[in-house]
């Protein structure tokens, strides 16, 4: 099977990283991404109703469904449908949402100017050095090897709470159904690779930015966005907000069978999410913190120039119109574009406020929202949601 190759007039500088790799090419061949486009929602629902459906049906059959509160039924297993019938989808969704903003956001360092002309052969190598490694077959082995490994585990130490309801038989003559081996082997491997396949691209993207920002980026230190005329890669997390949200889900919904049928706190699983909060902003804003280099350097390089360039401004115009001198050399006090004394100071000023760090509201809240909603159900099992709320604005505020 061969890559695509790009659709005619498509932007040379254009990239996608999903798009031909390993996993898009198999589900093309098998029909299940049309010639011309992503196939998402397509997609979606088969994969979800694959690993979910044949559960479901052996369940019913068995009269394994199950009416809560009785905790070993189906029904009462929250994370088995999370995890097939909110992640899966949402992260064949997520998908759609990183091909249509990367194909768009990449060709902007050039048409903004951020890589010089003299850099365009390097950029050019860079995004063909992450198709390659898009295309590759070997990290899809790896992440194969890694799912097979997880749930040979889970078999083997029989730690696996969710396949609870699905055993047959009586005494020591017990073992799992139907039921249980699709889930293991059918459903949490669709999951575990579609997840493990996001984790792969966090490390695409963080492997492409890295070589862009040693491209000797064009940074403009007094641009209004405060991030050198980076400021535009402050929205690029918001592609993984409904992977960040799947993963949630299922944690959370582990988390809500635990506090309904056996007693857990939620005031015990505070840290829990808390370190799942730290972890999701570290991983999924790594790729856009590897520009923080780049931006210390050119501002600290730009506090001292145009330090420079305030100081000497400032000293002619102290010498004519303060000590009453003739200035010879007046071009810096008659050139347009630095204007007044008040002008040269702001452009410094706007220097002195420049973000090494392309972490802002627009960057962090997507992430934080989507970890965090997830789990405000689960606190909501046992604390009032009318006292929630006020402990939120009252940490807001």
């Amino acid at each position: 099977m061969k890559p695509d190759t790009p659709p005619a007039g498509a932007d040379a500088f254009g990239l996608s990283l999903v798009r031909d790799d390993l996993l898009f090419r198999l589900q093309r061949r098998v029909g299940l991404i049309p010639a011309g486009g992503l196939g998402v929602v397509r997609r979606a629902v088969f994969w979800s109703m694959l690993a979910w459906l044949p559960i479901v049906a052996w369940a019913w059959y068995r009269g394994r469904v199950g009416v809560p509160p009785v905790d070993e039924s189906l029904l009462a297993h929250y994370g088995v449908h999370a995890r097939f019938l909110v992640a899966v989808p949402l992260f064949i969704v997520a998908e759609g949402m990183a091909h249509a903003f990367t194909t768009k956001l990449l060709p902007y360092f050039v048409t903004s100017g951020l890589v010089p002309e003299a850099a365009l052969p390097a950029f050019r190598q860079a995004l063909a050095d992450t198709a390659r490694l898009r295309n590759a077959t070997l990290p899809w082995i790896a992440i194969l090897a890694i799912v097979i490994g997880v749930l040979t585990a889970a078999t083997i130490t029989g730690d696996v709470h969710e396949i609870n309801w699905a055993v047959e038989g009586e005494g020591s003559a017990t073992h799992p159904g139907f039921g249980a081996w699709w889930l293991l082997y059918v459903g949490r491997g669709i999951y575990l690779t579609l997840m493990l396949g996001w984790l792969w691209r966090v490390v695409l993207f963080l492997m492409l930015f890295r070589k862009i920002s040693k491209l000797g980026l064009s940074i403009v230190p007094t641009h209004p966005d405060r991030n050198g005329g980076l400021g535009f890669l402050a929205r690029f997390p918001v592609v993984f907000a409904p992977v960040v949200f799947a993963i949630a889900a299922v944690l959370a919904s582990g988390w809500a069978h635990d506090v309904v049928y056996h007693q857990l706190s939620v005031r015990d699983l505070k840290w829990e999410m808390l370190a799942f909060v730290v972890v999701v902003l570290a991983v999924f804003l790594s790729p856009v913190a590897v520009f923080a280099k780049t931006l210390s350097s050119a501002k600290k390089r730009a506090l001292l120039e145009y330090g420079a360039l305030v100081g000497r401004h400032g000293r002619l115009v102290r010498e004519r119109w303060i000590e009453g001198r003739e200035v010879k050399d007046d071009a810096v006090l008659g050139a347009p574009e630095l204007g007044p004394v008040a002008d040269t100071v702001a452009m410094y000023e706007a220097v002195a406020r420049m973000r090494p760090l392309l972490v802002s509201k627009q960057s962090v809240a997507p992430l934080v929202v989507a970890a965090l909603v997830p789990m405000l159900a689960v606190l909501s099992l046992q604390i009032p949601v009318v006292e929630l709320v006020k402990r939120l604005v009252g940490a807001l505020l």
